[in-house]
């Protein structure tokens, strides 16, 4: 019985998890989106702004990374403090 409740605890989704999916998938959506920056302009201190765009893309993804990594960390820090729904049996 404790088996099913740790699987639907575990497969829960939860308003911080999808902000962490968010994070994962703006990258993709911005680099896949190729209408939106396959042009020239404005330019950016010479720079085209496909070029720009795509390394501004880079940084932007580290971040994004960066923060779904230590969100992930919060909710299974969360998730370990939390009280077990199993009956106080540990495995």
């Amino acid at each position: 019985m404790s088996d099913a409740s740790d699987v639907t605890r575990a497969a829960a989704v939860t308003p911080l998890r999808v902000v962490i999916a968010l994070c994962l998938a703006a990258p993709f959506v911005g680099m896949l989106w190729v209408g939106s920056y396959a042009r020239t302009d404005p330019e950016f201190i010479g720079i085209p702004f496909f070029y720009w765009y795509q390394m501004l893309w880079v940084l932007l993804s580290t971040a994004l990374t960066v923060i779904a990594h230590q969100l992930w960390q919060r909710d299974q820090r969360a998730r370990k403090a939390a009280p077990s729904t199993d009956g106080g049996v540990q495995r």
